[in-house]
């Protein structure tokens, strides 16, 4: 049988992928209507195997890469879920003080693929902490379903006091140059946006199709921004021109771009919703971002 690709599945098993990732919907009713499109050859098991994450052959940056250190640590989030565990990673041999990046997950916890963000950031140059909120529940389980059933067990603002106790803690590491930015995909966007409501200091901020704060919160923003969006999102797309009129109307330093044709997650490049054209330019442009603010 021919190997599947993108071009061959249906725009809608995306969208009902995105239903089913973000709560909207069960497995059994996501299973009963991916079953619709099992025609021609195709079946459910070789939908759901074509759709779902594949971590074990997409990561950028392996662990052991000589050019960074990367391990997991222990910081304190006393507003928070308490002990957070995270990915720490840094440039090997870096001369200076080094600008920070909390890389925020999606709604699954610290995956593979958020793990790889973050040595992506070690790569370019920066120190980053990319956490796992699920900590207080066991950490990230292993399987995207469970990390989701979890997260969906926390409060989504104590989540936030975790990831600004992980911009505290960059901070104040020995190395810090004492600039820290965010970036954060799905769930992560909306983290990003709201550190910075929050955070006053922050660097800068750089969500990727995250919900937005209300106009009464986007008054607080101090950081620059650039936001990324996908050109199929309508979900999250809709809450965009409210959140462009608040940030105009109170001078707030921003930047956003919308990907044509590509989906939610278009980032993520271990599912098919994966668009490497755009990603590729939209993490260029966030490394560029973050070089003009943070170093």
């Amino acid at each position: 049988m021919k190997k599947l690709q993108k071009q061959d599945i249906n725009q809608e098993v995306f969208d009902l992928y995105d239903e089913y990732a973000h709560n909207k919907i069960d497995r059994r009713v996501f299973l009963e209507r991916l079953s619709i499109y099992a025609v021609g050859g195709l079946t459910v098991a070789s939908l759901l195997n074509f759709i779902m994450p594949d971590y074990v052959t997409t990561a950028t940056v392996n662990p052991d890469d000589k050019r960074l250190s990367s391990d997991y640590v222990t910081y304190n989030s006393p507003k928070g879920g308490g002990e957070i565990k995270g990915l720490f990673s840094k440039p090997e041999n870096a001369s200076g003080k080094l600008p920070g990046i909390v890389v925020v997950h999606e709604n699954r916890g610290l995956n593979p693929y958020i793990e790889d963000v973050g040595r992506r950031c070690a790569v370019a140059g920066f120190m980053s902490i990319a956490p796992d909120a699920l900590t207080p529940l066991g950490g990230y389980p292993g399987n995207d379903d469970e990390g989701r059933a979890m997260q969906r067990k926390r409060d989504r603002n104590e989540m936030l006091e975790d990831f600004i106790a992980a911009y505290e803690w960059l901070k104040a590491r020995p190395e810090s140059n004492g600039k820290v930015g965010v970036v954060g995909f799905c769930f992560g966007g909306w983290i990003s946006n709201m550190m910075a409501v929050r955070l006053p200091e922050l660097g800068a901020a750089v969500p990727f199709y995250g919900s937005q704060p209300s106009a009464e919160d986007a008054a607080k923003i101090k950081a620059p921004l650039m936001l990324q969006y996908a050109g199929l999102d309508t979900r999250v797309n809709a809450g965009w021109p409210d959140y462009e009129k608040a940030l105009k109307a109170n001078g707030v330093e921003h930047q956003a771009f919308v990907y044509p044709e590509v989906n939610h997650g278009f980032h993520n490049n271990t599912t098919p919703r994966y668009d490497e054209a755009a990603a590729t330019l939209a993490e260029d442009r966030t490394f560029d971002f973050f070089k003009k603010h943070l170093m």
